[in-house]
């Protein structure tokens, strides 16, 4: 595999947290957090994906690199597709990296820990997973679960995702982590296919590709990030952020 290129999508429209990318923690906006997680990973180069021309400077003013996209992208998917024509036309990178933009806590060793699968040629995709250990999660729509099987050490194969409680029975339930190591002939393929009928009926973007047959993996990883969707979220990772900074 090439060196990893690792987009971070970042859009302003929001509708529980306005203006998100750029909310104020510890001192930096919530993106460049984000882009700062990222570079400490150090399996290759950043850059932001937006549509937003504040967002663009406000990572460039830090040292970083971003990349106008169209508004229009249905998903953060497809933003990323168009990113990486702009930014890779010659197809250097065979794998990317896709973190969300509101996870500023993110632990840079689990960004890797997602492209070490790929090594399989047998994977498309792989994403993250933890243990759920709060019982109110396992029956939390908000909280996707991963259904899968183990096929070596730390990994899992999915089978499924879903808003519900599952699978059945005694066992560990899997909180799914939103972050993907796409290989790049799978990111054209799968923003090339039409939405899935499970997709639709879970809203989970990554049916569509278990639904065309494509082996998704999961890495298992013991810290789970902090998603920022909510006002109360934003001042858990000030805290967060604020405390690592004194400390």
């Amino acid at each position: 595999m090439s060196d990893p290129l690792v987009l971070i999508p970042a859009r302003l429209a929001a509708t529980r947290l306005p203006n998100k990318p750029l909310a104020d923690i510890a001192g930096e906006a919530m993106i460049v957090h984000v882009w700062r997680r990222a570079v400490e990973a150090g399996i290759g180069p950043v850059v932001v994906a937006t549509d937003t021309a504040e967002i663009a400077r406000t990572v460039e003013a830090a040292g970083g690199l971003a990349v106008m996209t169209r508004a229009d992208h249905p998903s953060g998917s497809d933003r990323l597709a168009e990113a990486l024509e702009t930014v890779d036309p010659e197809g250097r990178h065979d794998v990317v990296v896709n973190v969300q933009g509101d996870l500023p806590t993110i632990d840079p060793a689990i960004i890797g820990a997602a492209v070490m699968p790929l090594a399989d040629r047998t994977v498309d995709i792989v994403t993250l997973c933890a243990p759920i250990t709060d019982p109110h999660e396992a029956d939390n729509p908000n909280v996707v679960k991963l259904v899968g099987h183990a096929v070596g050490p730390g990994r899992l194969r999915a089978l499924y995702f879903t808003r519900a409680r599952a699978p059945w029975g005694d066992g560990p339930l899997w909180h799914h982590i939103g972050l993907y190591a796409y290989r790049r002939t799978a990111l054209t393929r799968f923003v090339a296919l039409p939405p899935g009928e499970l997709e639709v009926r879970e809203k989970l973007e990554q049916l569509r590709a278990l639904e065309a047959g494509m082996r998704i993996d999961a890495a298992i990883v013991d810290d789970l990030p902090l998603g920022v969707d909510t006002p109360a979220d934003l001042e858990r990772a000030r805290a967060l952020l604020q405390a690592r900074r004194l400390n």
